[in-house]
């Protein structure tokens, strides 16, 4: 099969949909093929299903504008900024103006997303009337799926959309927001039969959509469907409602009938035997950065951004200060380290578990190359590292050509655990949780249950949910894990609790620092204080080759932690009743009166 990244650019030369204006309409193109010829031939429908995934590339959706800013501030991830500015900060906690000049355009994300539903409306309609052989049902679902993928992108950011499943015609050029059940609804029923046309379809590279990612996406988007969240007030959607906090009224969407189709799907998923977690986490990571795309193994779907596209390491790779460039950042700017772990996050961790390192580090490489410490409140996503781009080595533009994970195996054994806790309580969770946790702890399999409540639904539930922060920190999930499990504005406010003690030093914090000691030795970094049982002051290491002081109290900077629990969630302002962006008020604008946003915006 032909790569999505090799297609793009050609998408145009096959029947597709014109680009989206900002009223939400797209205007079809004259076919250079009729319909009937393209969508019966399997490499020409195969090159408009490619060309579903281009509005995800565009400057202004998932490449620079959706990615970057979806999935923070949470209890466990922030932006790392402290100055709010109307735009960037007010935007991340939870100000999210429809008139904000990052997100307020007609190539936003929310017009790009809806330009390519057009076009997998149009391959969906077509390839259902004339794609009937079995060599083109598998594309008939891969459409499907993408379909899905691109709405569940649209209601994790806006929750409320129109439901467009047919190409746009006269009569539906301007439409309101759809009640999201009936998307819900739609789009389960879609995954379905998505799953049951991509039967033995397990692709060979992660930016293809294959069975397991389907039965993977159906999990995900029907935990959302029955979880809870900010809904109108039933039949007010799209008239400027508050909203209420609540679950879904339809029986069809309750836990008690998704539960057991999503277990069914999951468990499909694991006994198929086509992914398997590392080994090693450092290496999947390793591999990840290095733009391994090889499918089978545990990345199950990638964002197919071409090897010169999308910004997710110019984002959220640990940050390289102005000053010298390097083989791997050949940038004299400053570059990443624009988002980070919440401070305190490194000490969720056991010091056994292997993904600690990896995931959250308090390091930054300085305007000499070298590592150094970054400051008490300043932490960094550890698994995206410039020096790891060996196949595809960053140059310093505003692109990296990284291809951001969308679903791991992993996900696929903690949904399994989540869900089989909920029907058949903790040791019908525990073979899922426990594969995952024991990866953690390869070679510390004694430690790797420690405190942990196991034996009661109730405590495999909580481990659960701790368990997803340590393995998906900085992975955009939990944002969205916090709001289905009605906790977005309390597990934020858990969060600014323990920052505090963080930075004072109390409680759980009070067996370490209070200043910091560091020793680069040109490639590695080690720090003393850091460590829980690590006390130490301004003349510990005193004479001592290569260690030097970062500062005599480091844990101690007040200042710099009230800043950072302000800049969670801006004053005034409450994420349970922000978190859905609104429309932007140009697409309102253009929509000549047919979209209204709700919750206050």
């Amino acid at each position: 099969m032909k790569t999505i990244n090799k297609i793009l650019c050609s998408a145009g030369l096959v029947a597709m949909a014109a680009g989206v204006a900002s009223c939400d309409l797209t205007q079809p193109t004259p076919s250079a093929f009729d319909e009937s010829v393209v969508f019966s031939n399997p490499s020409l429908a195969e090159y408009n299903i490619f060309g579903i995934y281009q509005c995800l590339g565009e400057t202004n959706c998932h490449r620079g504008r959706y990615l970057p800013w979806y999935g923070f501030n949470t209890d466990i991830e922030c932006y790392l900024s402290t100055n709010f500015d109307g735009k960037n900060l007010d935007w991340a906690a939870y100000d999210c103006s429809p008139t904000n000049s990052n997100m307020n355009l007609d190539n936003g994300p929310y017009s790009k997303i809806m330009e390519g539903l057009e076009r997998a409306n149009v391959c969906v309609k077509y390839l259902r009337h004339y794609g009937k052989s079995d060599e083109m049902k598998p594309l008939l679902g891969e459409a499907l799926v993408a379909r899905a993928f691109l709405y569940t992108e649209l209601i994790k950011g806006y929750g409320e959309v129109p439901a467009r499943f047919e190409p746009v015609s006269t009569d539906t050029q301007y439409i309101n927001k759809a009640d999201r059940d009936d998307l819900y609804e739609q789009l389960l029923s879609d995954l379905e039969e998505a799953i049951e046309l991509l039967d033995g379809v397990y692709p060979t590279r992660t930016d293809r959509v294959g069975k397991v990612f389907a039965e993977g996406l159906y999990a995900r988007l029907a935990l959302m469907a029955s979880g809870s969240s900010l809904r109108p007030e039933p039949g007010t959607t799209g008239t400027g409602n508050a909203g209420v906090i609540g679950y879904s009224d339809r029986e069809n969407l309750s836990k008690a009938a998704l539960y057991p189709k999503i277990l069914e799907y999951l468990t499909d998923a694991i006994e198929s035997g086509s992914n398997s977690l590392y080994d090693n986490y450092e290496q999947l990571w390793k591999d990840f950065n290095n733009m391994d795309l090889e499918g089978g193994k545990e990345v199950i779907f990638s964002i197919p951004f071409s090897d010169s596209r999308g910004r997710w390491n110019y984002t959220f790779a640990v940050r390289k200060d102005e000053g010298l460039a390097a083989p791997w950042c050949n940038t004299t700017a400053s570059r990443a380290g624009a988002v980070g772990p919440t401070p305190h996050m490194f000490y969720k961790y056991s010091k056994y578990d292997q993904r600690r390192d990896v995931s959250v580090v308090n390091w930054k490489w300085d305007e000499q190359l070298h590592k150094v410490p970054a400051g008490q409140m300043n932490w960094y996503f550890g698994k995206f590292r410039f020096e790891w781009m060996k196949k595809v080595p960053y140059t310093g533009g505003n692109d990296d050509g990284i291809k951001p994970v969308y679903m791991r195996y992993s996900d696929i054994l903690l949904m399994a655990a989540e869900v089989a806790n909920e029907l058949d309580g903790p040791e019908a969770a525990l073979e899922y949780f426990l594969e995952v946790r024991n990866r953690a702890f390869k070679g510390h399999l004694e430690h790797a249950v420690e405190g942990l409540n196991l034996t009661t639904k109730e405590g495999m539930f909580q481990a659960i949910k701790d368990e997803r922060a340590l393995e998906f920190v900085g992975e955009m999930l939990r944002k969205q894990d916090l709001i289905r499990w009605g906790e977005l504005s309390s597990g934020i406010n858990a969060a600014k609790e323990e920052i505090v003690k963080f930075a004072r030093l109390e409680g759980a914090y009070d067996s370490h620092g209070p200043a910091l000691w560091y020793n680069f030795d040109g490639e590695n970094i080690t720090m003393y204080g850091m460590e829980k049982g690590e006390i130490c002051d301004e003349t510990t290491f005193v004479g001592v080759d290569g260690w030097e002081l970062a500062s005599k109290e480091y844990f101690k900077d007040n200042d710099s932690m009230t800043k950072r629990v302000a800049s969670l969630v801006k004053e005034g302002f409450d994420p349970d009743h922000h978190m859905w962006w609104p429309i932007p008020a140009t697409v309102i604008t253009n929509a000549q009166g047919s979209l209204k946003n709700d919750y206050g915006y």
